[in-house]
C-alpha cells in the first residue's frame, strides 16, 4: 500500500486472490514474470448497413401526438401543473438513466496504474482475461491522481479534434473515437497536457496478467523480481466501468462501485470536438 504521503482511496470490495498468482511475504501480488495467458477480446459486430439506414429513416419521421378520448375532467387533471398533479416527480427517470437507456452501454474493466513517481496509464479490457483493447498514457503523475482521488471525485476529460474530410471523399473520416492517437487531457477542469494512445508493452501485459484474478481493488505491486529498477513499485486502481456511447463523438466511462460503498467517484470522458 502507499505511504503516508500518498493515501490510496479504499474501495468497498477487496480483490479476489488466486492460488496461481505470485505474491510476496506481505501478501501483496507481485508483477508476474511468467508467460502471458490473456486472450483476444471478442469482436463486436456493427449493425448492418440496412439496419443503420432504417434507424436513420425512423429518426427523421415526425412525432404524432395522439388525441385524448378521456373525459374532460381527466384531461384537465393530466395537464395540471406539478403542484396540482397527483403524480410524484420522484417517479420520473433521471437524466443519466434516460441517456443510458437511449445510448449504447456495456460493462468493461478499467485499470489506472503507473509508477508512484511516474505517469498514469489507462487500460481498458472487455474482461480481466482479455488483452487490453485501449491503452492511453495520461499526462498526470500517479501521486497527483491519488491526491485527487482522496477528495472523493475525479473527472478526467480526453478531447481530440475532428479530422478534416478527405479530398477524395466529401464525408469525414470513419475513425472510431477510441482509435484517436492524440488527446488533450483535463483532470478536474485543469489542463494536464497531451495523452497518447499506444500499443500495450510487455510491462503493461505483465501488470494485466498479475491483476487477472482481481475484479476490483486498489493497491501497490512490489515490482518484478527479475528486474531491478529503483522505485519499481506500481500503484493501481481497478474497477468495473459502465461504458456509455452517447454518439459518434462522445463516450463516457462511469466507475461502478458496490452498493452502499463509500469509494471515490471516477468518470472518464472521451470527446471529439
Amino acid at each position: 500500500m502507499a505511504g503516508p504521503e500518498d493515501p490510496l482511496p479504499v474501495l468497498a470490495a477487496a480483490p479476489r486472490r488466486s492460488a496461481a498468482s505470485p505474491s510476496t511475504e506481505y501478501g501483496q501480488p507481485m508483477i508476474s514474470s511468467t508467460a502471458v495467458t490473456l486472450v483476444e477480446p471478442p469482436r463486436r459486430r456493427r449493425p448492418r448497413r440496412v439496419l443503420r439506414l432504417i434507424r436513420a429513416i425512423c429518426r427523421t419521421l415526425p412525432l404524432f401526438t395522439p388525441r385524448c378520448h378521456l373525459p374532460q375532467t381527466t384531461c384537465k387533471l393530466l395537464h395540471a401543473p406539478p403542484s396540482l398533479s397527483s403524480c410524484s416527480v420522484s417517479h420520473l427517470p433521471s437524466s443519466r438513466s434516460t441517456t443510458a437507456s437511449i445510448a449504447a452501454a456495456s460493462h468493461v474493466t478499467g485499470t489506472l496504474f503507473g509508477p508512484r513517481r511516474g505517469r498514469v496509464t489507462l487500460s481498458l479490457q472487455e474482461n480481466p482475461r482479455c488483452f487490453p483493447s485501449l491503452v492511453v498514457e495520461i499526462p498526470v503523475q500517479t501521486y497527483a491522481l491519488l491526491r485527487e482521488m482522496s477528495s472523493g471525485m475525479v473527472r478526467i476529460a480526453l478531447e481530440c479534434e475532428k479530422r478534416a474530410p478527405d479530398k477524395a471523399q466529401s464525408r469525414p473520416s470513419r475513425l472510431l473515437l477510441l482509435d484517436e492517437p492524440l488527446w488533450t487531457v483535463f483532470c478536474n477542469g485543469k489542463k494536464s497536457g497531451y495523452g497518447m494512445r499506444r500499443e500495450a508493452t510487455e510491462e503493461d501485459l505483465a501488470v494485466m496478467e498479475t491483476l487477472r484474478p482481481v475484479s476490483m481493488g486498489v493497491g501497490v505491486l512490489p515490482g518484478r523480481s527479475d528486474v531491478e529498477v529503483p522505485d519499481g513499485e506500481v500503484a493501481y486502481l481497478r474497477s468495473g466501468f459502465e461504458h456509455v456511447i452517447s454518439s459518434r463523438d462522445s463516450e463516457t466511462l462511469y466507475m461502478v462501485t458496490p452498493d452502499g460503498g463509500n469509494g471515490p467517484e471516477l468518470s472518464i470522458f472521451f470527446v471529439r470536438i
